[in-house]
């Protein structure tokens, strides 16, 4: 822990060094965040470990020598980050154990370079960069030069205002377009321009990049009678300060949560970069009462928007079996922030994934989540390797039973084959309980995992017999006469699922959630369904040949016909109970994409609805799609859209058609 602990300061220091000093960052910022949450969760559980250099006890970086120091009269503080729903309402809870009713100023975060203006009689007098919190480094002949920053202020009066220096993103793209017709290195972003350029030595050049900024702090409200930050901007704006105008006084959480989520979808269309939002508790006595760590004001705090694409490294790659004996590789990650949800693994697919991308252990990897939902690697970054990365080889044998894998002629994938292998045993079981299954709500992977190396669950049949176990099952920890009930009340209950679910449960090859439904409607019972041949398979629409014949296959074996006839001696139901295609003139025959966040219905009910009235729903816009039904924040799906001229349906429209048939 205290090796780790050292490692982190080191790295979080030589970070900053690299940004504050060098404008030249050396990590992302969301390695940053995440480099810097692992310190201080170590010091919050360790803090004997806590020393004198670690990052939580400064706020910013060093002072070039080039520049003249200043000493700010008030430290200029950072803000503690949060990064999704559930921190910014520990946050709000946080306040309101104070006894606080809070009302909060909710303010769009530019990502630029804070800046401290110091006014002498109303006129401009210094202006210096955050610096390390206490002395900063003066810029002010370089600050005179922008624009909006006023020389004289309205009244006669002294005073200092703090802000964010930065450039528009039209300004960052003229000047990038000068330098590479003129072959010179372009610039990263607008905030690496910003900072660059206010730190020049040579005012001119600050003056021809055309800087701007925004003002949002008065340091010391009170000393001209002033008992909100509220009212400080607006007294910042009659002073003639740039104040931004999207900022907004929100009553509740509720409130603050909406203005953050308007934020996010405006973010593109803003003239100017943000990289999330600051909350501001309003009341300035309140503010008083939360106080300050010492790197933190406690009455604010920044949420930082999710990144698309954030890095990490790839510690390993580790290989698991499915429930059809396939082989899939999986990335090992340190633990990372994408989209609000932290992701330690994820899939590589196969041998020739893994290859094409060539990716080796130790890697600092890109990570998105493919469609908003499923972990991705991306790339490797090859500009990070040091030399000590390991090449990845894939494994002959099977990680769990050590049979020889086979890979198939003409596929990508290896299997174990070995029919007794544990880990294809659990993985089907877990398939079989899977809410898109046979949904037994408190099986969950690691209960199945546990139940089958304690004899309880070895097979399907097993689930539907777990009541013997009931007083064993009580006595493990974690369980006891409530959760045991509700599990086995819930194994009752999906004996009554529609056929589809059992379809889908018994794992299938080839066959998947919208295939079992198909057939369910098609065939109606199991019995039926069990019994057809590979013709009237074939002759099904979306059933081709290698699905028809995997079906068939399945059910020639004779211990899968036993299991089903198991299953029907338990009560399981074998009969289609869903609902029927009742075909409508917006949905036959016609082929749906859906895409972005839509309101009255989910995308799971949209979908239903769809195949209900003879639509398909596919999951990737062609020139064979009818309809894409757009929501909220839509992705790339909707360009895609706009491109090939496909009919676009927004979530008025959907709510309206399917509104008729409920």
């Amino acid at each position: 822990m205290e090796e780790r602990y050292l490692e982190l300061i080191k790295i979080i220091n030589e970070a900053d060094y690299n940004y504050h000093t060098l404008d030249n960052p050396t990590i992302t910022d969301q390695e940053y965040d995440s480099y810097l949450r692992e310190l201080y969760n170590i010091e919050e559980a360790h803090p004997e470990l806590v020393r004198s250099d670690s990052p939580s006890q400064r706020a910013g970086g060093k002072v070039l020598d080039e520049f003249k120091k200043i000493t700010h009269t008030i430290p200029m503080l950072s803000l503690s980050n949060v990064f999704n729903e559930e921190e910014i309402k520990l946050f709000d809870e946080r306040i309101k154990k104070e006894g606080i009713n809070p009302e909060y100023v909710a303010e769009l975060k530019i990502d630029g370079l804070s800046v401290s203006l110091n006014y002498k009689n109303g006129k401009l007098v210094s202006a210096a960069t955050r610096g390390d919190g206490v002395v900063g480094e003066d810029i002010t002949n370089n600050v005179k030069t922008i624009k909006t920053v006023p020389l004289t202020i309205n009244k006669q009066i002294d005073i200092e205002v703090r802000g964010e220096i930065y450039i528009s993103k039209k300004r960052f793209e003229e000047i990038n377009a000068d330098r590479a017709k003129k072959g010179l290195d372009l610039f990263q972003n607008c905030r690496n321009l910003a900072a660059g350029s206010i730190r020049q030595l040579d005012s001119s050049i600050a003056a021809s990049r055309k800087l701007d900024c925004w003002i949002y702090h008065l340091p010391n409200p009170e000393d001209y009678g002033i008992k909100t930050h509220y009212e400080a901007l607006e007294f910042m704006k009659s002073l003639g300060f740039k104040v931004n105008p999207n900022n907004k006084l929100v009553k509740n959480i509720d409130e603050l949560l909406e203005y953050i989520e308007d934020g996010a979808k405006k973010r593109d269309s803003l003239p100017y970069d943000i990289d999330g939002i600051v909350i501001k508790l309003n009341n300035l006595n309140e503010q008083k009462i939360m106080g300050f760590t010492a790197k933190y004001p406690r009455w604010a705090t920044a949420y930082k928007f999710p990144a698309k694409e954030v890095l990490t490294k790839l510690e390993d790659i580790i290989f698991t079996v499915g429930r059809t004996g396939q082989i899939t590789p999986n990335a090992v990650l340190s633990p990372v922030l994408v989209a609000g949800s932290t992701i330690r693994r994820a899939t590589l697919h196969n041998e020739d994934y893994v290859k094409e991308k060539d990716l080796k252990i130790g890697d600092i990897v890109s990570i998105r989540k493919a469609g908003d939902v499923i972990p991705e690697v991306v790339e490797r970054i090859l500009e990070r390797r040091d030399g000590s990365e390991k090449d990845f080889v894939m494994i002959k044998n099977c990680p769990i039973c050590g049979s020889e894998l086979i890979k198939k002629e003409g596929q990508v994938d290896y299997f174990c084959v070995n029919p007794e292998c544990d880990a294809r045993h659990i993985e089907g079981l877990i398939h079989f309980v899977d809410r898109h299954a046979m949904n037994i709500t408190g099986l969950g992977e690691r209960i199945i995992e546990d139940f089958y190396n304690m004899g309880f669950i070895r097979s399907i049949t097993d689930i539907y017999h777990l009541k013997k176990h009931a007083e064993d099952l009580i006595e493990l920890e974690g369980f006891g006469n409530k959760s045991v009930n509700n599990l086995l009340e819930a194994i009752e209950e999906s004996k009554n699922n529609s056929l589809e679910k059992l379809i889908f449960a018994l794992g299938i090859e080839q066959v998947g959630e919208k295939t079992a439904r198909v057939l369910a409607r098609k065939f109606e019972t199991m019995d039926t369904f069990m019994n057809t041949s590979v013709e009237v398979l074939t002759n099904i629409q979306d059933i081709g040949e290698i699905i028809a014949k995997s079906i068939r296959n399945y059910f020639d074996k004779e211990e899968n016909k036993k299991l089903i006839e198991e299953l029907k001696a338990l009560g399981v139901n074998m009969v289609y109970t869903g609902e029927r295609i009742e075909e409508k003139d917006e949905f036959a025959d016609k082929t749906f994409v859906i895409t972005g966040t839509l309101t009255n219905y989910t995308r799971d009910e949209v979908k239903r609805m769809i195949e209900n009235f003879g639509g398909k729903v596919s999951d990737s816009v062609s020139k064979k799609t009818s309809v894409v039904i757009v929501g909220d924040a839509p992705g790339s799906k909707y360009d895609k859209a706009l491109k090939l001229g496909i009919t676009i349906w927004n979530d008025e429209q959907i709510n309206e058609v399917l509104d008729k048939y409920k």
